[in-house]
């Protein structure tokens, strides 16, 4: 970083910071925002505030919202008796991409990872089981990704929820549409043939 003046070396060392942004791509998204009309570059600054100020956490769902509750879990065109848990606020998006679910949400911001140091009290398990006391919920959908952290998390979920007599069920998982089996490795393969279906 001595090859640059002191600010473009800070720009260059915050931007590398961000997720899949190494060094060589700092440099040349750096350049980028130095090279555009300052308006631009101020504009793109007041999005990056003004994002980060407003954005919070849905009091019922803790889906990312600029509102409180968020526009999901206000809408009066949600199916209110199904709840499908995701680990993340981008599995919502997914989730909504698909234009299929009209259920609500429940984000757990992570998944039970003992390796990790994270156990149930660090994830919305809590607030899930406070949604259900409500009686409304019918269903509960469990959407965690097929990793182990994700199956460990989901097994434990559908023990606490079998005793409240809501429906339990789990996102199938596989072959996805348009793969070849012979790439597909033999977790997936398991989980393609449990999650078979009569056609």
């Amino acid at each position: 970083m001595d090859y640059f003046v002191a600010p473009v070396a800070k720009l260059i060392a915050e931007l590398s910071r961000l997720p899949g942004i190494g060094n060589k791509t700092a440099q040349r998204l750096a350049f980028h925002i130095l090279d555009t009309p300052r308006e631009r570059a101020e504009s793109l600054a007041r999005a990056i505030i003004n994002a980060r100020n407003s954005i919070k956490y849905c009091s019922v769902c803790y889906n990312m919202t600029d509102v409180d509750p968020c526009r999901i879990c206000s809408s009066g065109k949600r199916e209110t008796s199904i709840i499908c848990v995701v680990e993340d606020p981008r599995d919502v998006i997914a989730m909504e991409k698909t234009r299929e679910y009209k259920g609500l949400y429940h984000v757990l911001h992570g998944v039970i990872s003992p390796m990790e140091d994270i156990g149930p009290e660090e994830i919305r398990i809590k607030e899930l089981l406070e949604r259900l006391r409500e009686g409304e919920v019918q269903e509960v959908i469990i959407a965690t990704n097929p990793t182990i952290e994700g199956e460990a998390t989901a097994m434990y979920i559908s023990r606490l929820l079998k005793p409240l007599g809501v429906r339990v069920t789990r996102i199938a998982h596989g072959i996805p549409v348009g793969g070849d089996l012979e790439y597909a490795d033999e977790v997936t393969l398991v989980k393609a043939l449990e999650g078979r279906r009569e056609i």
